[in-house]
C-alpha cells in the first residue's frame, strides 16, 4: 500500500491502514532531539571506555576489567575473531553510527545542499543494524546473575555509564526517524539541483 504521510502534524505519528505496522512520527524538532542524544551517547561512552567497567572477587583472587579489555583478554586467550566482533559490535560500530549521525543531523541542520548527505545516511543505517549494544548490555546482566553465588562482583563506573550508552544510543537512533530523515536529505538534493 502506498500512504501520503507528508500532511503529518508535530507530534503526530502514521500507522499503516492495514496491519497497524508503525511508519513514521514527525517532530519539529526530531534533529536537535536525535543531536543532543547523540553527543551524550558519545559522552557516556567516552567514560565507558575509561573506567574499570567491572572486578571480580573469588578465593583471595581479584580481577578488574575495562570494557576495551574483555576484546583484549579474548585476543590473549587465542580468540583473535572472536575479540575482533566483540570490540566491533559493542564499541567501533555504535560508535561510527553516533558519528555519522552527528555529521548528518549537523548538515541535515545547516541545510547543505550537497550529495554526500544521502551516503553518510545510507552507511548509518547499513551499520546500525549491526551495532549490539543492547544486545551486550543484556547479556552481562544475564551473566552477572549466574556469577553472583561464584564470586563477589563490584560493577564500576563503566558499566553504569555503558548502560545510560546504550538507552542515549537507543534514543539518538529512534529520535532521528528514517522516513523523516530521507525526506529532508532528499528535499536538500532536490534543492541543490534547482539552485545548480
Amino acid at each position: 500500500m502506498l500512504f501520503n504521510v507528508s500532511s503529518l502534524q508535530d507530534g503526530q505519528t502514521a500507522r499503516c491502514a492495514r496491519c497497524g505496522q508503525f511508519l513514521t512520527r514527525y517532530r519539529s524538532d526530531g534533529l536537535e532531539r536525535a543531536l543532543a542524544y547523540n553527543i551524550a551517547a558519545l559522552v557516556a561512552l567516552a567514560v565507558a571506555c575509561s573506567f574499570p567497567f567491572m572486578q571480580f572477587k573469588a578465593s583471595g583472587f581479584e580481577n578488574l576489567m575495562t570494557l576495551p579489555q574483555t576484546a583484549l583478554e579474548l585476543y590473549r586467550n587465542g580468540m583473535p575473531f572472536l575479540a575482533l566482533l566483540v570490540a566491533a559490535f559493542i564499541i567501533l560500530i555504535p560508535t561510527a553510527v553516533l558519528i555519522l549521525q552527528l555529521i548528518l543531523v549537523s548538515s541535515l541542520l545547516r541545510g547543505s545542499r550537497s550529495e554526500w548527505p544521502r551516503r553518510l545516511g545510507r552507511l548509518m543505517y547499513t551499520l546500525e543494524a549491526w551495532s549490539m549494544v543492547d544486545v551486550f548490555l543484556i547479556g552481562v546482566i544475564v551473566s552477572l546473575v549466574k556469577i553472583a553465588h561464584m564470586a563477589t562482583v563490584v560493577l564500576g563506573i563503566s558499566f553504569w555509564a555503558y548502560a545510560g550508552f546504550t538507552i542515549l544510543f537507543v534514543l539518538a537512533i529512534s529520535n532521528l526517524d528514517r522516513f523523516q530523515c530521507w525526506r529532508q536529505i532528499e528535499a536538500l538534493s532536490r534543492t541543490g539541483e534547482h539552485t545548480a
